[in-house]
């Protein structure tokens, strides 16, 4: 899964830019509001919240500000917006299947917002259902390869969930993804947890079931402002695709990075 890793990798250094201009915040509280209001404004009771507000706080969101949005969500307080999650499918050059998920309390601004994202930057849009198809919603839980001086290996990871729903461990570069089926995910973390092992982040997001190779330095451009383009938006909160860099062209970005 060498894309994966790569893909990781950029998805990472993207969260960083956007945690310095605030996008990141914004969206990481709208997820923990939304959790809230789900499930509730108690996390031993709601173990969506509690992943919400735990990655929220590994981003160093404020502790007043995820405070604010679990009691906007639960009712406690007033403000909180009604928002829905709405999925877009769209197609990047070279035939990369993109998927985005927005949380948004206005649908005729997010598809309006997405549809420019992708056509200004030479993607089209997707009939529905005909890029979801190309991806399954998985439990993922993220585990730094090296975490307080210590190296943790993929065997280890392995070992901590494998009885709880674990189905198996994928190399992203500078962390491991524990992959489960998404009624399992809560599990496999607890497991990880117990073993001593820190973890980055527990969610369930869509993993391509296929990937698409991509060979040209240009093409990948092209894909990644397409990219840009819609985390630009404050009603996208994730963005998944099938990419496939080659290693060439991998480096190639970092080194332009």
């Amino acid at each position: 899964m060498s894309g994966h890793s790569k893909w990781a990798t950029t998805k990472h250094k993207k969260a960083v830019i956007d945690a310095k201009r605030g996008k990141l915040f914004a969206k990481l509280i709208k997820n923990v509001e939304v959790a809230a209001r789900l499930g509730g404004g108690d996390i031993s009771g709601n173990p969506t919240l509690y992943d919400a507000i735990q990655k929220a706080k590994k981003s160093s969101v404020p502790n007043d500000n995820i405070d604010r949005a679990v009691k906007r969500g639960s009712g406690a307080e007033s403000g909180g917006a009604d928002y829905e999650t709405i999925m877009y499918e769209a197609y990047g050059p070279a035939g990369v299947a993109i998927l985005i998920e927005c949380l948004t309390d206005n649908r005729n601004r997010s598809a309006s917002d997405v549809r420019v994202a992708v056509t200004r930057n030479g993607g089209t849009m997707a009939d529905v259902g005909s890029v979801q198809r190309l991806f399954s919603r998985k439990g993922v839980v993220t585990v730094p390869k090296v975490s307080g001086g210590k190296e943790i290996s993929e065997d280890e990871v392995l070992e901590a969930a494998l009885e709880v729903g674990l189905e198996e461990v994928s190399d992203s570069g500078d962390e491991w993804e524990a992959l489960s089926d998404p009624n399992d995910v809560v599990e496999v973390r607890k497991a990880i947890e117990a073993a001593g092992l820190d973890y980055d982040a527990s969610e369930v997001q869509f993993v391509a079931s296929f990937d698409q190779s991509v060979d040209s330095v240009d093409v990948a451009s092209k894909i990644f402002r397409i990219i840009d383009a819609l985390e630009d938006s404050d009603d996208v909160q994730n963005v998944y695709t099938n990419v496939d860099l080659t290693p060439e062209v991998a480096a190639a970005l970092e080194d332009e990075d």
